[in-house]
């Protein structure tokens, strides 16, 4: 598996994805329960296919980093966390045919290697690309979920916006909605 440098948007979304599938975020549900899962959410990213159950126990601790990582987005320590996520995995080469540079994942290398390694490449592209200040936590009041904001103009607000951000246009919508009949009825 080779990750190129250039394409830490789609890695810092992969990180996204994996901090979000944390019990916290989904109140009490650990999305990657099982090795089921976790293969699931591997095969959906083009990762490595996990095989035993100790792939489960080092995703969930990569997953316990890499959340930290995003939380305190202070540029040091996302650069120093995001290098020791990448720096015992893969190595530096340029891609055939190409003037891109990527980072090749070690050959028996496992799911969390992988992810570690994706991870890391998305967390320190955004570092250089677009700031710390897009490592964020989502907006929604009853969301505990967090994310790397790559969209252009930066503004993105929550974790999963085609959940957190219905969730919390439902809300709104259902507020005014009470708002407007209560002075109807005045």
């Amino acid at each position: 598996m080779q990750v190129a440098l250039d394409d830490y948007v789609w890695a810092a979304g992969v990180a996204t994805d994996l901090v979000n599938t944390a019990p916290e975020v989904w109140r009490g549900e650990d999305k990657l329960s099982d090795l089921a899962s976790l293969a699931a959410f591997a095969e959906l990213r083009s990762l490595p296919e996990p095989t035993r159950p100790g792939d489960l126990r080092a995703v969930h601790r990569l997953r316990v980093t890499v959340r930290d990582l995003v939380d305190q987005p202070d540029q040091a320590r996302l650069v120093a966390g995001a290098t020791a996520l990448t720096s015992s995995v893969g190595d530096v080469t340029l891609l055939t045919g190409s003037a891109r540079w990527a980072v090749s994942v070690r050959p028996g290398a496992k799911v969390a290697d992988s992810l570690a390694l994706v991870c890391g490449v998305g967390i320190l592209g955004v570092v250089q690309s677009l700031g710390v200040e897009r490592f964020r936590a989502c907006g929604a009041p009853t969301c505990r979920g967090a994310f790397i904001d790559t969209t252009r103009p930066g503004r993105r607000r929550y974790c999963m916006p085609g959940l957190c951000g219905n969730r919390v246009n439902v809300a709104n919508h259902r507020a005014r909605k009470l708002s407007q009949e209560g002075f109807e009825t005045s």
